[in-house]
């Protein structure tokens, strides 16, 4: 285990790298600069201006020699700050993570729940399988914005229930959930589909194979049958699941954080990218990155204390 640990923290070091000088070069060359956009917002600026101004932040220098230069400084821990928002970036990004990954948390938590409850079911029961593709059907017909503005009409205008978005910063705890509860469901509703067909699928497998046969056999309880015996073995593929789910979601929750006015990674990606801030935009992809693959780095680790055999 601390073999793939260390071997995979060497990988995503290299992987961080690469991907960083990539989206390096392809922020460089696009056309324009923030400076060009401060030039167009205040006429007052002359090209002198603009020129003292590229020098003293560097960029009159070649973009592999600023490119090294920023790299050096992330490796110091200086990450620079957010021409978007004038503050450094750590101040930006800590938040939108923080908020995306309790946002992240709770669906994941709900989906998985309740997907792998309607599969195992679904396995376990005669004629209970509909009920796991019947919903895991519906998930996914569903568009995630559409099921977040009609929750939004059913609970926070019709009804009055909930919060139609925001954080809810400053009533504590229990006002904080009460405004995640409408995005966690949206969330976790499009996302039940693949962990109900997968634990379906791997339990019905499963449940076939001889050692459960010869479990009941030796008169086991069903549920120690299922849970105890069967279960373990079904859950390799739902934890891959759940790693790419948890990747995809750090960095590609934006239409869900916009609806519910959520000031998470996804918006910020994006907000970042459309206002030209070149530093946070780079270091907020990189950070959605390595969330990705400690996500995938957890799920193999859990993978091989489920069965040891794949350590081999």
């Amino acid at each position: 285990m601390l073999r793939l640990v260390a071997g995979r923290l060497v990988q995503i070091g290299v992987v961080l790298a690469i991907l960083s000088a990539l989206v390096w070069l392809a922020m460089g060359l696009m056309p324009g600069d923030p400076l060009d956009l401060a030039m167009a917002a205040d006429p007052r600026l002359t090209a002198e201006d603009a020129a003292r101004l590229r020098a003293l932040l560097g960029l009159d220098r070649p973009l592999a020699e600023r490119y090294l230069a920023w790299a050096a400084a992330v490796l110091r821990g200086e990450f620079g700050f957010s021409r978007l928002y004038a503050v450094p970036a750590t101040e930006v990004l800590w938040p939108a993570l923080r908020s995306t990954l309790v946002l992240l948390g709770w669906a994941l938590l709900l989906s998985a729940g309740i997907g792998i409850g309607l599969g195992v079911i679904g396995a376990v029961r005669r004629g209970a399988g509909w009920l796991a593709d019947g919903v895991a059907l519906l998930a996914q017909s569903i568009p995630g914005f559409w099921l977040g503005i009609l929750l939004i009409i059913l609970f926070a205008v019709e009804l009055g229930w909930l919060p139609a978005g925001g954080m809810g910063e400053g009533g504590g705890l229990g006002e904080a959930a009460r405004f995640l509860v409408l995005p966690v469901a949206t969330l976790a509703f499009v996302n039940i589909a693949a962990y109900a067909r997968h634990s379906l699928s791997a339990m019905r497998e499963e449940m076939a194979q001889p050692y459960v046969r010869t479990a009941r056999m030796k008169g086991l309880p069903p549920r120690q049958v299922v849970w105890g015996h069967a279960f373990p073995n079904a859950a390799i593929p739902v934890v891959t699941v759940a790693a790419l789910d948890a990747g995809s979601l750090v960095s590609g929750a934006l239409v869900t954080e916009t609806i519910f006015a959520r000031p998470g990674m996804g918006k910020l990606i994006y907000d970042s990218i459309m206002g030209n801030d070149y530093n946070l935009a780079l270091l907020a992809l990189l950070l959605a990155a390595l969330v990705t693959m400690l996500a995938t780095l957890a799920a193999d680790c859990v993978q091989r204390l489920i069965d040891p055999r794949l350590a081999h």
